[in-house]
């Protein structure tokens, strides 16, 4: 027997299942699934909207038919979302508002409103705004980071530091560099998220469930009132959320980013490294260990980063039956969650990094001793001897090797030691100075002394450091641009829907 609401109106299923949902199907899929697109009311209103313009537009619905819908979405619409009640025994959120205008405008009007389309592309299309303007919101968060992370390495573009291969000393470095490396990684980041909201921000709306509708829709026209960038044409596709992939891949790179840079200054800070020091805003106490300062900030952008590695992974899981029509296969709830830690972690991760204290004279203290321009002393030599580096590093090792176990500093190498060293490699003597090689194993003159584009030297970090603020400018004129496109888009159809009320 069907079964009605007490207001007499029939649920969209009773006509079809003769019985009602299970309270497991209820609990597990419609209510999961209705606390999402709850959150997703104003993008709803605003294909709702644009669907009823354009089907009073092409004389689908009578005008008059059309005023009285979009008076009660227009009124929806400046409802405060949470005030807005949900029966999940209707279904689908949709169905929500459709019952909605039902008991409004009753179902002989209010049912005109989903003509020509089905939940799949309505519901794919709210989804893509959705997405899209959640982009954009972690393409500003990440800006705003790099805008934090540039100034620090401005600020310490002239710290030298060890720099590490293999967790040993390998050459001397300089800490505004390594951030600037860091923020080249998250500009390429950016690139691939945006390249990802390219494919995000095309309109579905009209494909309706599979092959597309007899009625004279113009897909055009909502893609202008919604502010996509074009039509998706194939009308299967409309369905589908491959696109969703590709976005959360875009997230788990950005993820990747800040993992890598969390871990590196997690290390540093430590009492061994003792190079950088998180503000006690961003750091926990111990229970036991009084002496303790734990970078709790630092290790909670790690962990969050340990989940993302398989978003992509899962992603592709969910998508592994959309051939066989499975329709709950075509949703990807977990973007949602992706979008939210990425800007939660870039919005953690820019107040440590504001606030980051930097020990430079740690840094510089941890080059005493250190052998870590080795590799310019076999450069020296191969232009001053006319040997092949190869030769010339054998010479070096050896040096070194003595060095370390006579427990001689670099500041104290000689001819006679460095000959020592290539009597015992090459059999030959190196005719080089004492200054010269002590000036060559001096870091500060190492960092000077590179010439090549993207080095360590002071003149090519401050290039990059005009490069990279150049490219965020570049990316925040693109986000301007973009956000002004939409609420061109968004300022049509209030005019839209307002010629249609006000007629």
């Amino acid at each position: 027997m069907n079964r009605t609401l007490v207001d007499g109106e029939m649920l969209l299923t009773d006509a079809r299942l003769s019985s009602p949902p299970a309270d497991a199907l209820v609990k597990y899929h419609d209510i999961p699934g209705l606390k999402r697109e709850a959150r997703q009311m104003r993008e709803f209103n605003q294909v709702d909207l644009a669907h009823t313009v354009m089907l009073a537009e092409q004389g689908i619905l009578t005008r008059k038919v059309a005023k009285a819908i979009l008076e009660a979405l227009v009124e929806l619409g400046r409802r405060d979302p949470d005030s807005f009640q949900i029966d999940p025994s209707r279904g689908s959120f949709l169905l929500q508002v459709e019952a909605h205008l039902f008991s409004r405008l009753g179902e002989d009007i209010g049912g005109q409103m989903h003509t020509g389309r089905s939940r799949i592309d309505q519901g794919t299309t709210v989804r893509r705004l959705y997405e899209r303007n959640r982009t954009l919101d972690v393409l500003d968060r990440l800006n705003q980071f790099r805008r934090v992370l540039i100034a620090k390495a401005a600020l310490h573009s002239r710290a030298i530091m060890p720099g590490y291969t293999h967790m040993q000393h390998a050459q001397p470095w300089v800490f505004g560099h390594y951030l600037l490396s860091i923020d080249t990684r998250l500009a390429e980041d950016s690139e691939r998220l945006t390249q990802a909201y390219a494919r995000v921000n095309l309109n579905p709306l009209g494909a309706v469930g599979l092959s597309g509708t007899s009625w004279p829709l113009d897909r055009s026209r909502t893609t202008e009132l919604l502010g996509f960038a074009a039509v998706l044409e194939n009308s299967k596709l409309g369905r589908e959320a491959f696109y969703a992939a590709d976005a959360i891949a875009s997230l788990s790179f950005i993820m990747a980013s800040l993992n890598d840079l969390s871990t590196d200054l997690h290390l540093w800070s430590s009492v061994e490294f003792g190079f950088v020091e998180s503000s006690d805003a961003y750091c926990g106490t111990s229970s036991i260990f009084p002496q303790k300062k734990n970078p709790a900030g630092l290790e909670t952008v790690k962990k969050a980063a340990g989940a993302s590695v398989t978003w992509l992974a899962t992603a592709l899981a969910t998508f592994r039956a959309e051939g066989t029509g499975d329709q709950a296969m075509r949703d990807l709830p977990l973007l949602d969650e992706a979008m939210d830690t990425t800007e939660g972690m870039l919005d953690l991760l820019t107040g440590i990094v504001s606030t980051l204290i930097v020990h430079e004279k740690r840094m510089r203290k941890g080059l005493e001793g250190s052998w870590c321009a080795a590799s310019n002393l076999a450069d020296v030599m191969v232009r001053q001897t006319g040997l092949s580096f190869r030769q010339v590093h054998h010479v070096v090792a050896r040096l070194v090797r003595i060095c370390i176990a006579e427990n001689i500093a670099p500041t104290a190498v000689t001819r006679e030691l460095l000959d020592r060293a290539a009597e015992e490699t090459i059999a030959k003597s190196i005719a080089i100075d004492d200054a010269t090689i002590r000036n060559a194993l001096d870091p500060e003159v190492f960092v000077r002394t590179r010439v090549t584009v993207g080095s360590v030297s002071p003149a090519e970090v401050d290039r990059m450091l005009e490069v990279a603020g150049d490219r965020l400018a570049d990316s925040d004129g693109w986000l301007a641009a973009e956000r002004v496109r939409l609420a061109g888009a968004a300022a049509k159809l209030d005019g839209a829907v307002d010629a249609i009320i006000s007629a």
